[in-house]
């Protein structure tokens, strides 16, 4: 946000939110990548891990993991925030 505009960005996650943001940054090889996972509820009472990653100012790519249960769907979202940080991916 521009702070000469008067207008400041108020938004707050909200603590029940399953929403994880990732971020790889290296200016040497040029790399300025993201990398998000949310779980979400589906319309057929499962549940959904929403991945979602690319370049830091494009739309990326996105992909649905679903899951009968919230346990396993919270389960394989950390898995792959594991995976992420260990290939250098970092909280944003």
């Amino acid at each position: 946000m521009d702070l000469g505009s008067g207008i400041f960005d108020t938004a707050v996650m909200d603590p029940g939110d399953d929403l994880l943001l990732l971020k790889r940054v290296d200016p040497v090889r040029n790399m300025n990548r993201f990398y998000h996972l949310s779980v979400e509820p589906t319309l057929f009472g499962g549940f959904a891990v929403r991945r979602s990653w690319g370049r830091v100012g494009t739309w990326g790519r996105t992909r649905l993991d679903l899951f009968t249960d919230a346990s396993s769907a919270l389960a394989h979202q950390q898995k792959l925030a594991f995976q992420k940080q260990r290939r250098g991916y970092r909280p944003a």
